[in-house]
């Protein structure tokens, strides 16, 4: 059963840093590209970051490029968010995503003072 478990998220103060995982079970992440989105309330899911199967290929939307940092380990069939200098519209679920999987619980992440 293809699984995907996000976890890291948390309250930080603005200017703080998270780092996010996610847990891939019941398929090799080494295969595929792999995605974080996220979803603040009231608004529609967005993508990220995303990263290709290899590593070599790392994108990133344009309001977190300088600041967030996605990585994957395949050995541990696990990719990372690292996110710093987090500000206060960073607010949102994060989900990470594989083509063809179905979303999983998404991790919350909070950023206030």
């Amino acid at each position: 059963q293809v699984q995907l478990v996000e976890s890291g998220g948390g309250l930080v103060q603005p200017g703080g840093s998270l780092r996010l995982s996610c847990a891939a079970s019941g398929f090799m992440i080494s295969f595929y590209a792999m995605s974080w989105y996220r979803q603040a309330p009231g608004k529609k899911r967005e993508l990220v970051a995303s990263i290709s199967n290899t590593g070599s290929n790392i994108n990133y939307v344009d309001s977190v490029k300088g600041r967030f940092t996605i990585s994957r380990d395949n050995a541990k069939n696990t990719i990372y968010l690292q996110m710093n200098s987090l500000k206060p519209e960073d607010t949102a679920v994060y989900y990470c995503f594989a083509p063809g999987s179905n979303w999983g619980q998404g991790t919350q992440v909070t950023v206030s003072s």
